[in-house]
């Protein structure tokens, strides 16, 4: 073999270990057509409420449908938050009806916390039981919570109300809280599969140096799983946020009312005719700030920690 040959040979291969650019085709051009009209759909509720939010209630319905209104103003988030007067709100087309934000805010927030240090901790310990404990029907156990996923929500809440009813819980916090805050099938099903990702290696040389199950739990497989913990944390405390029938139909006063349930009797409070949609929608833009900022905190360490376990 001549050095000619050898010198094209080796021009060949590291031609070959180049790596390729993907072309632009017409399926990859249509799928971010797609996904971009997709985004538009999706976004325009959002804008929308952002642009009625600033708009005056008068000039909502004026024929002006731009993106963008003709003279934004503050007074719908006055209203809603308090500090504006009953005639400012009347003289700016509300109702005059009023939303005390500051206490369904904080009524919501007691709500979504309890459900998710209670779930979290709750659903750890029993996916923990699933993943590594073995005791006699198991899996038998395991496949009935997995068939909890097949049951609508809607079938259990007659049962629910009834048994709160029955317990003085009507109107209070624990009856609110109370078919939420032990786990979930949803829940145990994802911290299982990361639990059986860890290495039960680590475990044994824990329990040869004396830990005992609880030991091993607290002290590695948690700080091993704060991913996993976070995420589901984050879809508990989407969850617990815009959750309304059942909270609605247990939490009447004012005490234990949650924003969203508070922004329903709102929009039904108006003696008009019509509801007051720019205070409505301003309300409403204040209680998604909470849920947006979790998202953009927490946003991809969810989608890393849902594509690890295999959940797509």
């Amino acid at each position: 073999m001549t050095v000619r040959s050898l010198t094209a040979g080796s021009a060949g291969a590291g031609r070959r270990s180049l790596p390729r650019r993907r072309s632009l085709g017409a399926g990859r051009i249509l799928a971010w057509i797609l996904l971009a009209v997709l985004l538009l759909v999706t976004l325009y509720p959002f804008v929308w409420m952002l642009r009625t939010a600033f708009t005056g209630n008068r000039e909502i319905f004026d024929g002006d449908y731009s993106l963008f209104p003709a003279d934004p103003t503050l007074v719908n988030f006055r209203r809603v938050l308090g500090q504006a007067t009953v005639e400012e709100a009347i003289a700016a087309g509300g109702s005059g009806a009023e939303v005390n934000f500051w206490l369904y805010l904080r009524n919501s927030v007691v709500f979504t916390a309890v459900l998710v240090i209670g779930q979290v901790g709750f659903s750890a310990t029993a996916a923990y039981a699933f993943a590594r404990l073995r005791f006699r029907g198991r899996d038998t156990l395991f496949a009935l919570f997995l068939a909890g996923l097949m049951v609508p929500p809607i079938f259990t809440v007659l049962p629910n109300f009834a048994l709160v009813r029955s317990l003085g819980w009507l109107n209070t916090f624990p009856g609110v809280v109370a078919p939420y805050l032990l786990m979930t099938p949803f829940a145990i099903f994802f911290l299982r599969q990361f639990f059986l990702g860890i290495s039960p290696e680590i475990e044994d040389a824990a329990t040869i140096d004396g830990a005992g199950k609880i030991a091993v739990f607290w002290r590695i497989i948690l700080p091993m799983s704060a991913a996993p913990l976070s995420t589901l944390g984050v879809i508990t405390a989407v969850f617990a946020w815009n959750e309304y029938l059942w909270p609605q139909l247990v939490g009447k006063e004012d005490n234990v009312r949650l924003l969203n349930v508070a922004l329903g009797v709102f929009a039904q409070s108006s003696p008009t005719s019509s509801p007051d949609w720019a205070g409505l929608m301003a309300a409403a833009t204040l209680q998604v700030i909470p849920v947006l900022l979790l998202l953009l905190v927490f946003g991809r360490k969810l989608v890393n920690s849902l594509g690890f376990t295999g959940i797509k």
